[in-house]
């Protein structure tokens, strides 16, 4: 695969060399001025139809999915489980099939299953790019965390980055851990031991157990959601307690000895991993990269469709 092209699909940032990721990056950036125009629109994508298959509820990363790909001037189909064939137990791979066959170019996929998206794009000739599968990689949401950190610090080799709170279930955590190594940061995991997978320090990062020891070590903290919905008994006294020991407050930013970046994949439990007035405090980026997520799905959708990485200048502007 040249370092120039994504091929065909993009299931996750553990497959991608830096080349690859940084392509990613500075086609975001260069998509980000489009959303500042009067008219947000450029027709890098006319003709083109993509469907969003979304088997697990979701409201940001749909909303931004469906704002890229309008940006671009596709043709977008929602497709959710609930209502849709597959309540009637058609399979993952007889649905993306009929919808092929109605000659779609691409497909955007959230499912429960990790590997899922992997799994649809062996099967079908349309592109597809996963937007979260099970507890393995959500590779748009580590692309945009990753172009949010260059932002703020103009780079991220030798970025010290912490990610905080619910390692297990993460699937944000898993995407970000990949990108940030292979662009040169250093990456550490905090958390209670029932929420950081034994196996994790393998992947070179290294594993902290207080929140206090994450704070005095890291430029930026990218605080995790607990994610109650996957959770059975047991992973945690309470969100009280978890708050009490694990959370991320203003009392414990003001004894670290620099000033952090902190971000939050979202939705937030506000009062449990995160306090209100740090989320919503000057040092937080995390509007940025919501603003962000659009331009790295615009740019996911650009470059896997076969546009040029210079789009500016093959007439993709209006």
């Amino acid at each position: 695969m040249s370092p120039a092209t994504l091929g065909k699909d993009l299931v996750g940032l553990e497959t991608l060399s830096a080349a690859q990721i940084l392509l990613l990056l500075d086609t975001a950036e260069r998509f980000k001025e489009v959303s500042e125009r009067p008219i947000k629109k450029v027709p890098a994508l006319r003709g083109k139809t993509i469907v969003n298959l979304f088997f697990e509820a979701s409201t940001r990363t749909r909303i931004s999915f469906e704002f890229a790909e309008k940006r671009l001037s596709a043709d977008t189909v929602n497709v959710a489980s609930s209502g849709s064939s597959v309540s009637k137990g058609e399979t993952l791979v007889d649905t993306a099939r009929n919808l092929e066959a109605m000659r779609i170019d691409m497909v955007v996929i959230r499912h429960h299953a990790s590997g899922s998206a992997e799994f649809l794009g062996n099967r079908i000739r349309s592109n597809v790019i996963n937007a979260g599968d099970g507890k393995h990689e959500h590779p748009t949401q580590g692309l945009l965390d990753l172009l949010t950190l260059r932002d703020r610090f103009g780079k991220l080799e030798g970025l010290k980055v912490a990610i905080c709170g619910d390692v297990t279930h993460s699937r944000v955590a898993r995407s970000n851990i990949w990108g940030l190594k292979k662009l040169g940061a250093e990456v550490a995991v905090c958390g209670p031991p029932s929420l950081v997978p034994r196996e994790i320090g393998q992947l070179g990062v290294e594993v902290m157990t207080r929140i206090e020891d994450a704070i005095a070590w890291a430029d930026a903290l990218n605080v995790l959601r607990l994610q109650l919905e996957r959770m059975t008994a047991g992973f945690i006294p309470s969100l009280r307690e978890y708050n009490r020991v694990f959370g991320v407050t203003r009392e414990r930013l003001a004894r670290a000895p620099k000033d952090l970046v902190i971000m939050h994949p979202g939705p937030m439990n506000r009062g449990v991993e995160i306090d209100s007035d740090v989320a919503d405090g000057e040092h937080s980026v995390i509007l940025p990269q919501v603003t962000n997520g659009v331009a790295v799905r615009m740019a996911a959708l650009y470059l896997l469709a076969g546009g040029s990485p210079d789009w500016q200048h093959q007439g993709g502007s209006e």
